[in-house]
Formats: C-alpha cells, structure tokens, sequence
C-alpha cells in the first residue's frame, strides 16, 4: 500500500490564514466597540459596573490554564506519551466546560434581571443598550468558538485513540492548538474591555 503524502507546511498555512480570518472577525467587533466607546464613554462604565468581575476574572483563570493544558498535550504526544495527552486534552474540554457553565449563569442572572437589548429596563439608555448589545454579540461569538475548539479537541483525542494521529503524525493536533490559543487570546482582550472598563 503506497505511503499518504502529507503536506504539513501547506496543512499549517491555511490554518494559519483561517485564523487571520478569525482576527479579522473580532478585530471589526473590536473597531466597533471602540467606536461606540469613543461616543458613549460614561454609559459603557456603567454598563461594565453591571458586570461581575468575580466571573470574568475566573473565566479568564480557567482560559488560560485550559491553553497550558493544551500545550503540554501537544508537547506529551511529541514525546510519545499518548496516556498523558489524552488526559491533557481531557482536562482542557473540562475547563471549556466550566467556562461556558459560568457564561451561562452569568448570562441567566443579566437577563433575569431584564439586562438585556431592547428590555424595558434599559429602553431609556441608548449607549448602555449599545454597551449591552455588543457585549452578547462579541461573548456569545466567543462562545460559539470555544464549543467549537472544545469539538475539534474531542475530534483529535479521537484520532488520537484511532492511532490516525501519532508522535510522528501530530499535525490535526498542532493545528487545533493554535485555533484553541487563539480563542483564549480573544478573550483576553475582551475581559478588560467589559469587566474593567468601569
């Protein structure tokens, strides 16, 4: 049976040049946002004084211990220790686990509380609502993106476990890495603009 040709370094450029698409995404919710924050400066603080900082500041812990997890598990399957990878990846998805369980209750509590676009409590603050708006389009867009990096994690453990990605073969691995510290570097930039803004 011949050998598959792999094409690593072509494997790696279009991931990279989806990721530069990813960039360009929130870059232009990013511009947004400072738009808006240049015209609404004293309604965006205090719509970040709405904002629990005991939630953001976890979030943020469990993002970039998440990224160190999936670090290792790239640097134990190059090492060939395929156990202590999957146990790596494991704990990775756990923690995107908390992270969306913590959104969702933060999420739950903002809009029990009629915080929220377009609600009755909020009708008569523009830049506040706009504040609001942003801040469920650019964490719920985050969101959606660590369920998918968790999915593509999952997808690699599975690969992983097939023997289809190897110490020799790690490419799927790397490149899910690279999408995975992509999303905790987005987040990073979007805990100090909504929950240290005020």
């Amino acid at each position: 049976m011949p050998e598959q040709h792999k094409d690593y370094l072509g494997d790696k450029f279009g991931m990279w040049l989806f990721l530069f698409t990813e960039i360009l995404l929130f870059g232009g919710l990013f511009l947004l946002y400072a738009i808006f924050l240049h015209r609404y400066p004293a309604e965006f603080h205090q719509g970040g004084l709405e904002l629990s900082r005991v939630f953001g500041a976890a979030n943020t812990v469990v993002l970039i211990t998440s990224s160190f997890t999936v670090a290792l598990a790239i640097s134990a399957l190059q090492q060939g220790r395929r156990g202590l990878c999957q146990a790596l990846l494991a704990a990775t998805i756990v923690l995107a686990g908390v992270f969306m369980v913590n959104k969702y209750f933060e999420w739950s509590t903002k809009i029990a509380h009629g915080i929220y676009p377009g609600s009755s409590e909020m009708a008569q603050s523009g830049g506040t609502n706009i504040f609001f708006g942003l801040y469920y389009v650019m964490t719920g867009a985050h969101g959606l993106h660590v369920v998918i990096g968790a999915t593509v994690l999952a997808f690699c453990m599975l690969r992983i476990a097939q023997g289809r990605v190897t110490a020799e073969d790690f490419g799927l691995l790397e490149n899910g890495g690279l999408y995975w510290h992509l999303v905790d570097l987005v987040w990073i930039f979007l805990f100090p603009l909504f929950y240290l803004i005020s």
